[in-house]
């Protein structure tokens, strides 16, 4: 494997809306690294949680809300050479920054991301673990929770995040594939259980599906996002 380059910068940009109970921990654990800078793009919370970012050392900036709108945005306000694009609710594993440069000096690696665990015991999360980490590696597909890193001139030349309410982490590893290989690093990012448990993994997992599907068929994500954000709530309501 090609050595990394340390004198890469990494911009961490992590998109935030309400996100008090878990952001601080988030930011802490990717502050280990080295050569770093990390931008929280916030779309107007209102739980304190820009507080929070700010008091930690992070730059903090406002944007429109919706996952693809703040991190193009954040995009836009870095100055690494790498960037990754991490939820709110996922932690980077030790090291994550060498990982990731060692990935992108491969030559034929036009991105990467993490493996993915999470951070629950049941079983069935073991599952999905599983078939996240297969359709990654095999299929190249990996999705937002798995922070997705690219060199930022790659970024720019496939033309950010896609402005969709729902599928921008798919359809911009689509557009990222067409670059080279999309490498995964075998440390994974732990990220939280709280979608599974809310809605069921059986459940999660169909829903998901579903969409996927309905997307490749041509639904329009506007009604795929109303579809699914109905789903969520008809099952908070159960």
């Amino acid at each position: 494997m090609p050595p990394e380059n340390p004198h890469l910068k990494i911009s961490i940009i992590i998109p935030v809306l309400n996100e008090a109970p878990t952001i601080a921990s988030v930011i802490s654990t990717a502050q280990t690294a080295k050569n770093i800078e990390i931008i929280v793009a916030d779309g107007g919370s209102s739980d304190g949680t820009a507080e929070i970012a700010t008091s930690l050392g992070v730059r903090v900036i406002s944007t429109a809300p919706g996952r693809a709108a703040q991190m193009n945005a954040g995009a836009a306000a870095a100055t690494g050479d790498i960037l990754v694009f991490l939820h709110a609710d996922t932690h980077l594993p030790p090291e994550y920054d060498s990982g990731a440069r060692r990935a992108l000096a491969q030559p034929s690696a036009a991105g990467g991301a993490f493996e993915l665990k999470i951070d629950a015991p049941q079983q069935s999360l073991r599952l999905v673990e599983i078939g996240v980490n297969w359709r990654s590696r095999f299929l190249q597909m990996p999705y937002g929770d798995q922070a997705i890193f690219l060199y930022s001139a790659t970024f720019d030349k496939i033309g950010g995040f896609p402005d969709l309410p729902l599928m921008e982490d798919f359809e911009f590893v689509r557009r990222l594939k067409k670059q080279g290989r999309i490498e995964i690093v075998p440390q994974p990012v732990l990220t939280s259980a709280r979608r599974w448990q809310q809605l069921g993994v059986i459940q999660t997992t169909a829903i998901n599906q579903i969409v996927i599907i309905a997307y490749f068929l041509g639904v329009s994500p506007d009604r795929l996002a109303f579809w699914y954000k109905r789903q969520k709530k008809n099952s908070s309501e159960n």
